[in-house]
């Protein structure tokens, strides 16, 4: 089975949108939970990754803050 999560905070979109407006094509995030026969795996395309193409120095710190965020939520859930 698979499910697929899209979360995302209105303020970390305005966050984003406010060095770059293109970033907010990013938000909200997608978290993908699929389980298989032998385990349970959890997917999120990592937004720093994707801010690394703008010029805005401030853009790879927001996109790493909002990684973080979602990897602080979905840890505890993988242990």
């Amino acid at each position: 089975m698979m499910i697929r999560f899209v979360i995302g905070n209105p303020l970390i979109l305005e966050e984003m949108a406010r060095h770059v407006p293109d970033a907010g094509s990013y938000a909200p995030v997608t978290v993908l939970v699929d389980e298989r026969a032998d385990s349970v795996r959890l997917s999120y395309d990592r937004k720093a990754s994707f801010s690394a193409f703008y010029e805005n120095s401030d853009a790879p710190e927001v996109a790493r803050n909002l990684d973080r965020k979602v990897e602080d939520l979905w840890r505890p859930a993988a242990a």
